[in-house]
């Protein structure tokens, strides 16, 4: 979960003023803005406190500003959902299953193309319970690192679980210690009745569980969630090197799990950070180059800071865009209610109750010069959706386009319980029917606004476009999407997990997409979609649930789409019968498997690591 503050002191007297803190929502650390340390709660006296002084922010004003009703929006909504009865039950892909921690054979079945040299690298939850307690959303489970490595034609797997602080310390005590997004954890039953009603106003400790991504930073892979905690890792052995504190280094408490990447080596994030001025959401640039073996973080800068609309209620982001020359940032209407976060140990409620959708708020689309660092002036402006991950953005002809997969509701971050998920029958059809899909869109946000454009008309002049994007000031821009597919998408659910082949056209005017069809709560076909003509290849088994897919360009490949797909497929009714797909990109027909004797649950995202 991206970044929020931290302030409470509480006496019996009841709520106090206290020193602002800034931290992320699932760990109990304090960014200093004067410099690059992160600072730790202290309890002492019945008080919540830091070491350093900011400026001063009441618990009470977070309160009455949580109160504040938002000005409603008339704009209509185009929420599409399904009527989709009979789904299967798919409670295995969310059980826990045990480590492979040594390379094992797989069976190939057709052919794995000769000229593939490397590793797919997959991260994800893994386990689900210690003990006799067990998590509550499926963001929650321990990290479990998968690797298929692939030479020759030849397949091996191994998986193992990362060894966060998290995932020691709930292992030795065999039970929850750490609370995660959706689950907070229970006061030590070993501690004495006062011990554990402190407990109630001690902050949330941090949690290292990085389970959502691998990530490289120069040259290095990494595991992340969306903490201020990564993992550096040996992607060959999955072997846990190093944790690494992104606010050890610049005053952020946490980045997205899905940085983007400049042709050399550079990497873009965001993450957020709290200020004597209040919140910010903040552009993190990372240099290509290591100084030396040891270097990791080293040399990162705030590129920008952004001001959030609600100082009390920022946006949720997993990820941003990314075009030649901006960063994109979406400040989407998934809002994070501060006050309830800050008190939620002390109300027993766990950190995700208080993420909420708030559709009365327009979406804001923020322009980042990547070379001056500066903020645009205009502002762009759509009606409320929500977006977990974009697919690509590009400059051409004075416009941006962005190309994203987004819903008109944004309630589905906390409708992903583990008791959602293990549901079966009428239950988990009506869970399902309840969520908007995801659907690929595209924004035109024309980037030479000046004085003299034309207030009220549609300043979007590319051919065959059907988004609009109209002035409402000089500064204001209200944008339409574009669909960037046809209406037999909706029969496979819309579509998820969207890759492209980054390296080459990541930033650049593109034809092809590939994702995942999501007719179930999880991804359960793969699709390719020609953005010229709006058609799609589909990749559909039954009782098969594929991963994201990921793109791997062939050796001298002269077309866009020259390569293959690689997708991990698993299966909630036979037992120890994962396979790894390998299709062809162009025609996306299988050219091969390789099948794992283990189970997998269904995890997160992944990289292709090359060896050649």
């Amino acid at each position: 979960m991206a970044s929020l503050i931290c302030s409470s002191t509480f006496c019996q007297r009841g709520i106090r003023r206290v020193l602002l803190c800034h931290t992320h929502l699932s760990r109990g650390f304090v960014a200093c803005q004067n410099n690059r340390d992160v600072e730790p709660f202290h309890l002492a006296a019945g008080r919540i406190h830091t070491t350093s002084a900011h400026s001063r922010c009441s618990l009470t004003s977070l309160y009455r500003m949580s109160c504040i009703k938002p000005q409603t929006i008339a704009a209509a909504q185009k929420t599409y959902f399904t009527e989709v009865h009979g789904l299967p039950n798919i409670s295995p892909l969310v059980r826990s299953v045990e480590e492979t921690p040594e390379p094992i054979p797989t069976t190939v079945k057709g052919t794995i193309p000769s000229w593939i040299h490397g590793s797919l690298l997959r991260n994800g939850p893994g386990k689900f319970e210690f003990g006799n307690q067990h998590y509550n959303h499926w963001f929650d489970g321990m990290a479990l690192m998968h690797r298929f490595q692939i030479v020759d034609g030849h397949v091996t797997y191994r998986s193992r679980f990362l060894r966060s602080d998290s995932y020691k310390q709930n292992s030795e005590r065999n039970r929850i210690m750490v609370s995660e997004f959706g689950t907070l954890a229970l006061a030590d039953p070993c501690k004495n009745f006062f011990q554990r009603f402190l407990s109630r106003f001690e902050m949330i400790k941090p949690t290292d569980n990085a389970s959502v991504n691998f990530v490289k930073y120069k040259g290095d892979y990494y595991v992340s969630t969306e903490t201020n905690y990564i993992h550096r890792v040996d992607p060959d052995t999955l072997e846990s090197k190093q944790k690494v504190d992104w606010s050890k280094f610049i005053a952020v408490n946490g980045a997205t799990a899905h940085p983007h990447f400049d042709p050399d080596g550079t990497a873009y994030n965001m993450g957020n950070s709290y200020r004597n001025k209040g919140a910010f959401y903040n552009i993190i640039r990372v240099p290509p180059e290591r100084d030396g073996p040891e270097d990791t973080l080293e040399g990162a800068k705030i590129l920008c800071s952004i001001a959030p609309r609600d100082k009390s209620k920022p946006s949720y982001y997993h990820s941003f865009g990314m075009s030649e020359n901006y960063v994109v940032f979406i400040e989407q209407p998934i809002k994070m209610d501060l006050f309830k976060i800050v008190t939620g140990r002390l109300r027993g409620k766990s950190l995700n109750e208080g993420v909420f959708w708030d559709p009365n708020q327009e979406t804001t689309f923020h322009l980042i010069d990547k070379h001056t660092g500066k903020e645009m002036p205009v502002k762009y402006h759509a009606k409320a959706l929500s977006t977990f991950h974009q697919i690509n953005a590009f400059e051409q002809d004075g416009f941006l386009m962005l190309d994203m997969c987004c819903s008109d509701d944004g309630q589905a971050i906390n409708n992903f319980l583990i008791q959602n998920l293990r549901q079966s029958g009428e239950a988990l059809d009506e869970m399902y029917n309840t969520m908007s899909r995801p659907l690929p869109r595209r924004f035109v946000l024309p980037l030479n606004i000046t004085s003299e454009t034309p207030l009220e008309q549609n300043l979007n002049t590319r051919p065959d476009s059907t988004a609009t994007a109209v002035c409402r000031t000089k500064n204001q821009v209200f944008c339409t999407f574009e669909d960037l597919h046809g209406e037999d998408l909706k029969d496979y659910g819309g579509l998820e997990f969207p890759h492209i082949n980054y390296a080459r056209y990541n930033t650049k005017p593109y034809r092809y997409y590939y994702g995942c069809g999501f007719r179930h709560l999880v991804g359960d076909s793969l699709i390719k979609m020609d953005l010229e003509s709006k058609k799609f290849k589909v990749w559909q088994q039954p009782d098969l649930y594929p991963s994201e897919p990921v793109f791997i360009p062939s050796p001298n490949a002269e077309e866009e789409d020259d390569g293959v797909i690689l997708s991990v497929i698993i299966t909630p009714v036979k037992d120890k019968s994962t396979f790894l797909l390998v299709l062809d990109a162009k025609t996306f027909e299988e050219l091969g498997r390789a099948e794992v004797p283990v189970n997998i649950p269904y995890g997160f995202h992944g990289v292709f690591n090359s060896s050649a």
